[in-house]
């Protein structure tokens, strides 16, 4: 089981749906799937993305998981509060998925990946419950290609610092190159 939780505290909770909120067009102008597709949305947190994937898909029944009971209230919050019902939350470990094989129609995972120590294992998992033929969106990060104006040693060694923090904490901030 995977330890490490990211957005439990009240500031990094608003920290993430603010990067949501910013990328929300870019990252999921065009997540959309078909009318009364299953989609698995993996590591949810605190439900930041939800609120995108849902709302592209209102017709879709979507399972959102995530390992922390904390996150997931809040998201449940969030998308109650936008009166948006066709999410189901469920707590559960990535690695440990508690769906049968070919449940679902669609896999979503947005900036989980880079938090995992073994993400290959992870999308092992995942692959089991998607149905032949499905597709998976994954989304992920890549801190090593930010740019900056004017460039800094400091804004250099600060995202130095985040790279090398995910690391130490099982995680990998470069994942997406990979």
């Amino acid at each position: 089981m995977t330890n490490y939780v990211h957005g439990y505290s009240a500031v990094e909770a608003d920290r993430l749906h603010d990067q949501a909120t910013t990328l929300g067009e870019l990252l999921h102008g065009d997540s959309v799937f078909p009318e009364g597709s299953k989609i698995l949305e993996a590591g949810c947190g605190t439900g930041c993305q939800t609120i995108f994937l849902a709302s592209n898909n209102p017709s879709c029944h979507i399972t959102s998981i995530d390992i922390s009971q904390n996150s997931l209230a809040i998201a449940k919050d969030k998308i109650v509060a936008r009166g948006i019902s066709n999410v189901h939350f469920r707590c559960a470990d990535i690695l440990n998925l508690p769906f049968g094989a070919d449940e679902f129609d669609h896999l979503f995972v947005c900036f989980v990946l880079e938090h995992l120590p073994d993400p290959g294992a992870a999308l092992a998992s995942l692959k089991r419950v998607l149905k032949k033929g499905g597709s998976v969106t994954v989304i992920e990060g890549d801190h090593g290609s930010v740019c900056f104006h004017p460039e800094t040693e400091l804004a250099r060694k600060t995202i130095r610092c985040l790279v090398d923090i995910q690391s130490e904490m099982g995680g990998n901030a470069l994942v997406g190159r990979e």
